[in-house]
């Protein structure tokens, strides 16, 4: 990922809901070496920041309501949430949840893409989002795996201004060609029930170990560890609760994969 902080358009933020943040919290320590704090006020409801030294990279909190899968979302930052979550159901997607304050934090909603691809908007005002990109155990890519391509590529440059790539096998988003992310299209492995969704990646140095150190404490590997074309090693994963998301090397550890 080329963005570095966040910015208009950008991922800014990702959060875990889940059935269990207890045990997630050891779970995603042991994987990328958290430090976990939950809010102790009660109006917070147990949200849970997590943290790599002093850098806050992620968030975790329980499911809001009863039979909620667990899942990973991806916060994309604006400046004006009500304005961009107007422009989101202008373009066929749907707003879910809000827009709404979040104490004196910022800004918040949970909006669809028109096939239902979750993802949230993030106004920032005292906290703009994580403090680090593109380091081991933090977010270093987003990418939407749908069975809709054609229309994600024309719904979210619209909704968010991003720009797109030319590949055809795998277009790529990103902010004045800084690139994030990407566009999966889902095949005949993804089962027909699968929904479409948005999946984040976090950087690792060492693929194989982590999807190890994964397995060893209940999750599951959906993608075992894979070197693919660009000389990239990925893996992706199902944590024990049922949350699933991607692993991979940093760029310049990627190389070394390529030789």
């Amino acid at each position: 990922m080329k963005l570095t902080a966040p910015v208009p358009g950008g991922p800014c933020w990702i959060e875990l809901s889940t059935s269990d943040v207890r045990a997630a919290k050891q779970f995603y320590a042991a994987l990328f070496g958290w430090k976990c704090e939950t809010d102790p006020r009660e109006e917070a409801g147990g949200y849970t920041v997590a943290h790599l030294g002093e850098a806050r990279v992620a968030a975790l909190s329980p499911v809001y309501q009863p039979g909620q899968p667990p899942a990973w979302t991806v916060s994309f930052a604006t400046e004006d949430a009500d304005a961009l979550a107007a422009k989101v159901t202008a373009a066929g997607g749907s707003v879910l949840v809000g827009p709404m304050d979040i104490f004196d934090q910022g800004r918040f909603a949970v909006v669809a893409d028109p096939s239902g691809a979750l993802f949230s908007l993030w106004q920032g005002r005292a906290f703009a989002g994580a403090d680090l990109f593109n380091a081991p155990g933090a977010l270093g890519w987003a990418e939407l795996v749908t069975r809709a391509t054609e229309p994600a590529l024309a719904f979210y440059p619209a909704v968010l201004g991003w720009t797109v790539s030319a590949s055809e096998t795998y277009p790529q988003w990103g902010i004045d060609g800084a690139d994030f992310g990407g566009v999966l299209t889902m095949g005949e492995k993804f089962p027909p029930e699968a929904p479409p969704h948005w999946l984040p990646y976090f950087v690792v140095t060492d693929v194989d170990a982590t999807a190890a150190t994964a397995q060893g404490n209940g999750g599951e590997l959906l993608m075992p560890p894979t070197s693919i074309p660009q000389g990239l090693r990925i893996a992706v994963i199902r944590d024990p609760q049922g949350a699933v998301f991607g692993i991979h090397r940093t760029d310049g550890q990627a190389r070394s994969d390529a030789r």
